[in-house]
Parts: C-alpha cells; structure tokens; sequence
C-alpha cells in the first residue's frame, strides 16, 4: 500500500532546501510517495499552511529553519513563531526544526515551546542522518542530533536546576548585551536583575563577580 507523505520544506536558501530534497527522494522506501512544498520565508510558508488547511489536504511534515526573513506584518520573526502557528491549525503535522543555533538557551527553549519530533543541527547534518530522522520522525520520533542530545544530557546530569529567565539572562549575556540593558529584554527591573545574576553567581559558584567567568562556568554545564 503506497503512503502519501505531504511535506512542507521552510528555509531561505534554495541550494539547502534542494538537498533536502534530493536526499528524501533518493532514500524514500519504495512504498512512500512523497509531495513537496517549497516555502523561502514567513509569508510564503503560512500560505502554504493556511491553504493545505482550507483543502482539507494537510501537510504531514515540516522542515523548518529557524533563520528566515519576518513576515510583511512583522507578526512573525523566525522560524519558531512558524514552527508555533503550525502547531496551531496543523495539529497533526510533524515538525522537524533545522538550525545552525547550537546555544544550549535556544535548544532548551525551543524544546520546550515546539517540542518538534526532530531537531537537528545543521553542522550536525549529512544526508544519512537527514534520511534517518525522516524515516524515525515518521516512525518513532522523536530525533534528534548529536549536538541536541548532548545539550539534554547535560541538562539532566547537572544537578542545577535555573528557570527560563535566568536561562535568558545567560543567553543574553553571552550575545554581548550588558547588564544595564538585560531589564528592558527581560521586563523586569535593573534591581531583579541584579539579583538574578547574585543568585547564577551563587549557583556556580562564581567569586570574581566577572560575567565572563560565570559564562565559562554555565557553558562548562551546558547552559550556554
């Protein structure tokens, strides 16, 4: 019995977007047929979306970049607000995120907010791996790459626990952004700011009161 596997392809680069291509057609088991879709940025791929929905022809998987130009109306500034929108009216879709962000915060976060059936990191990618996680996606999901995997093992070995603004705190810090400014990211005062960064340095024991030594600390743990 022949499986019709409708599938939406999101990213801004045609060159990668034709190797993923290539590779799902070239390794597809012979019972699978498979239709693909082809979006370069946030507006085109919610037009897709919208449309498999209002045919009653829903997209079974989505390949989704998080790097993409926003959306006209600025409602939509990556791929994870895609990749949430899709979760919305494709409830069924699985979506398998592919990004060159390898920062623990953003693996973390986009686990937690997407939990997407496969996640991989294109450093990670070859075109084995890519048929691999398809096939397991449909199968058995979720996959996850290398780099993925050895982020959650740190998180689940380390014996710190720090919620997800602490987690920003530290995502922001290591993008250069300074102290003074971390209140108007996170809407908080520069007063709880300070305190949270009391409360790392604590956690890390970190004496110095150096951000860049409590950087080294949380990467070493796999935070950053």
């Amino acid at each position: 019995m022949i499986e019709n596997i409708k599938i939406l392809m999101i990213d801004d680069h045609p060159m990668i977007i034709e190797g993923y291509q290539n590779t799902l057609l070239f390794t597809k088991k012979d019972n699978q047929e498979l239709e693909i879709d082809i979006a370069n940025n946030c507006d085109e791929a919610v037009a897709l979306m919208d449309k498999s929905v209002q045919e009653e022809m829903p997209y079974d998987v989505l390949f989704v970049d998080i790097s993409l130009p926003p959306s006209s109306d600025g409602s939509m500034s990556s791929g994870e607000d895609l990749a949430e929108y899709a979760r919305k009216i494709l409830p069924s879709a699985k979506i398998i995120i592919l990004t060159m962000f390898n920062e623990s915060f953003r693996i973390h976060n986009i686990i937690k907010t997407i939990d997407p059936e496969g996640f991989m990191i294109k450093s990670d990618l070859t075109s084995s791996e890519l048929a691999s996680a398809f096939q397991a996606v449909l199968n058995n999901p979720p996959f996850y790459s290398g780099t993925v995997n050895s982020h959650i093992r740190k998180a689940i070995t380390s014996d710190i626990v720090i919620d997800d603004k602490n987690r920003k705190i530290l995502h922001l810090l290591s993008q250069g952004v300074k102290t003074k400014n971390l209140a108007t990211h996170l809407d908080i005062s520069l007063s709880a700011v300070e305190k949270r960064k009391k409360h790392l340095r604590d956690i890390f024991e970190v004496h110095d009161g150096q951000d860049e030594t409590l950087l080294n600390e949380a990467r070493i743990k796999g935070f950053v």
